[in-house]
């Protein structure tokens, strides 16, 4: 691997963020269903995705050390990030071995149910850092490059660093709740639970949008052109599908 990246002031402590969001659309015929997925798929390609990985990592401080990205077929993408803190990285020529930052990788899902006509998009970012860095910070601005109907978060603290005196510290950052590190504006317009084990430095927090606004998730139809009876019938489906969504179990 040739010379290795040289280590010092290392804080082990490793920190996690698992971010997924789901956007879901209803598209009456199989037609309009494929053509959602086209549409969102081009929407969210493999650059795009980098552009916005790469203001995250920008955000948390770290600097880029390689990126690895992929479109697939029939639909998808994914990114992967791996990052540095800035000031470790020598100039010139490297050799890398060993990161001390980790990595931002994101991933797509495009899919949609052959029965009740409703597609969902769904985008998984995992943010690993080590250190005095923490991904929570990034939380407005990963809510606002998507389409979020549902979005589930999972923040881990692993590991221990040690103080001048040599003492153990799992923690270097207070952490109650995933909330407090998004916004009011945000919070206002979803119903969100928090589920923590404080114990084990382990936060979850799930977020679904409070209401329906039926012409948002009409794909080329307007919603104009349905009879009440449909536009209630469309609109208990999408409820029920991001209700499930939310809550992780099939209900109805």
């Amino acid at each position: 691997m040739g010379e290795k990246l040289r280590l010092y002031g290392f804080n082990n402590l490793t920190k996690a963020l698992s971010f997924n969001i789901y956007d879901v659309c209803y598209a009456k015929y199989p037609r309009e269903q494929r053509e959602y997925i086209a549409y969102i798929d081009e929407q969210y390609n493999a650059e795009r995705l980098t552009g916005i990985l790469t203001t995250l990592t920008d955000m948390i401080g770290a600097r880029i050390l390689n990126i690895a990205r992929q479109d697939y077929e029939p639909q998808g993408a994914s990114v992967a990030i791996l990052i540095a803190e800035g000031s470790m990285v020598p100039a010139g020529d490297t050799q890398l071995a060993h990161l001390d930052k980790s990595h931002v990788t994101v991933h797509t899902y495009p899919e949609y149910h052959p029965e009740t006509s409703l597609a969902t998009f769904r985008v998984d970012i995992d943010v690993a850092t080590c250190g005095e860095i923490t991904p929570l910070s990034t939380l407005d601005y990963l809510i606002g490059s998507f389409d979020s109907d549902i979005i589930t978060m999972d923040y881990r603290v692993r590991g221990f660093t040690r103080d001048v005196h040599g003492r153990k510290l799992f923690m270097d950052h207070r952490v109650t709740s995933i909330q407090d590190y998004i916004s009011e504006d945000i919070l206002q317009r979803y119903d969100a639970v928090d589920m923590n084990v404080y114990s084990a430095n382990l936060f979850h927090t799930r977020m679904m949008r409070r209401s329906i606004d039926l012409q948002d998730y009409l794909f080329r139809t307007d919603v104009s052109e349905l009879p009440p009876q449909v536009r209630l019938e469309i609109t208990n489906n999408l409820s029920r599908e991001m209700i499930e969504i939310f809550s992780g179990q099939n209900i109805y």
